[in-house]
């Protein structure tokens, strides 16, 4: 280990992550952050000053031993750095990639009190590509079988991570997928350039290779019930990690013309079905080359499609939202690279009205100006129309990106799973048991859109308590149980 000082360690410079070229990379799908050299991790690992009471574990949704991990960084065991990541993290490599460390781990930094906080997402990134580059095995699982059954629904990031834990535990673990790809939101949400599917296939095969079985086109709460998984398969318990996939709509005059889209539709259909490469992919896509496109929302799901329809060639791609830039929820990282690329922010404005020509295309939009009042339920400054604003705007295609709603495929057809006024799923948040023994759920499903590390501790949370109601056939009751008992 070296023995740089505190002040020698706050004297480097937080190393800036190489990218792409802005107007190289807004016409391809490759990857953006191109990430660390060996050398560029072990600098950035020796700006950690090694506190002897680290914050940034506490500001990890899954407590990964940050500091331990930076050590074997700076020593040069990348390897090692590996293995400590994954005792609390089953895909670091997408972590490292998606998920916001500048409100989470790096904002507890101690150095960043000061200076900027240590790259600690960039480490991780580094680490797990140089293990999926130099060790692309699996380790070995010592544990006995405990011949206890456990079916997940859902392959996206709580799934993956309940399973990666199950699996670990010697139980015999089966993941349903309702899609025809594996991993959920990380495959069909978040595109090529932030996350490339070969990185979560990678994943996906590891836990094939560690005995997980993936079940594609299975969509549980149609085609097979929850009862039936678990009276007919004879599964021991179940976790339903489905996330929020119904897409939200603002109820406004034209939303039903031709050119409208949800994120999910829009994102889905070129992430997972690869319109962008129609026709050698079947499923086409509005064409988007030269057509002026805006995408209504101002978090990482909007950044994700006005940033793809630039690269399908969109003669103008532009961000509409209601607030100021400052209210916006969408990594900081996103925002900037969206104006790099040439994304229009046309932010403190509203859509009132959708416009279609005869034959029922988009043609126009209508839209007024918005000014910031007092804050609301969610703290941000509430946006106050400004009378007399209103104005017209050229549109082809509209991307509607304000949020998510709870599928209720699963809730319909299991109706002792208690719910909520939003239709997430009600669980004991210690353990993540739903009202309906032996059921257990996380992710989206229960919190409503949040973050990939979020789910993914709602589903270690999850596998532990699995693990103990399966290992001694003890059912708890939950506080929403004793009540409705009461």
């Amino acid at each position: 280990m070296k023995t740089l000082t505190p002040k020698e360690r706050y004297a480097i410079e937080r190393h800036k992550m190489p990218e792409q070229d802005p107007q190289e990379r807004n016409q391809n799908f490759l990857e953006v952050n191109l990430g660390y050299t060996a050398e560029l991790a072990i600098e950035e690992a020796d700006r950690c000053i090694r506190c002897k009471k680290p914050l940034c574990i506490a500001g990890c949704p899954v407590s990964i031993n940050i500091p331990e991990f930076i050590i074997k960084v700076s020593e040069g065991d990348f390897l090692e750095a590996a293995k400590i990541i994954k005792q609390d993290n089953a895909l670091p490599a997408v972590c490292g990639r998606v998920c916001p460390q500048e409100e989470q781990c790096e904002q507890a930094c101690i150095v960043g009190k000061k200076h900027k906080p240590v790259g600690i997402g960039y480490l991780e990134r580094f680490v797990a590509d140089y293990e999926r580059e130099h060790f692309p095995g699996v380790q070995e699982i010592t544990v006995p079988k405990t011949g206890k059954k456990v079916a997940i629904v859902g392959s996206g990031p709580a799934g993956l991570s309940a399973a990666n834990d199950l699996i670990h535990m010697g139980h015999e673990v089966t993941v349903f997928e309702a899609l025809h790809e594996f991993g959920g939101v990380l495959v069909y949400g978040i595109p090529e350039f932030r996350l490339p599917k070969e990185i979560v296939r990678f994943e996906i095969e590891n836990l094939e290779k560690l005995g997980v079985v993936f079940v594609a086109n299975a969509v549980i709460g149609q085609s097979m019930t929850i009862d039936e998984l678990m009276d007919e398969e004879g599964f021991d318990a179940v976790f339903v990690g489905v996330g929020a996939g119904l897409p939200w709509f603002m109820g406004l005059p034209g939303e039903n013309n031709i050119g409208v889209y949800s994120a999910n539709e829009f994102l889905t259909r070129i992430n997972l079905m690869k319109a962008y490469k129609f026709p050698d992919y079947d499923s086409p896509m509005l064409d988007i080359k030269d057509k002026n496109v805006a995408v209504f929302g101002g978090g990482n799901t909007a950044m994700d499609a006005v940033r793809t329809a630039k690269r399908l060639g969109a003669k103008s791609a532009n961000i509409v939202y209601r607030r100021s830039e400052v209210e916006m929820p969408a990594r900081i990282e996103e925002v900037h690279h969206a104006k790099e690329e040439g994304i229009n922010f046309d932010i403190l404005t509203s859509p009132l009205e959708f416009i279609a020509n005869e034959e029922g295309w988009l043609q126009k939009m209508r839209l007024m100006r918005m000014e910031l009042g007092e804050p609301d339920a969610s703290g941000r400054r509430r946006p106050v129309p400004i009378e007399g604003s209103e104005f017209e705007v050229l549109v082809d295609i509209v991307v509607i990106a304000i949020g998510n709603g709870s599928n209720p495929l699963i809730q319909k057809t299991t109706p002792d799973i208690q719910t909520s006024k939003r239709g997430t799923i009600v669980v004991d948040e210690n353990t993540m048991k739903t009202t309906k023994k032996g059921v257990f759920a996380g992710g989206d499903i229960v919190t409503g859109g949040a973050t990939v590390i979020l789910a993914m501790g709602a589903g270690r949370k999850a596998a532990a308590a699995i693990d103990k109601y399966i290992t001694t056939g003890v059912w708890e009751e939950t506080e929403s149980e004793a009540e409705a008992v009461e």
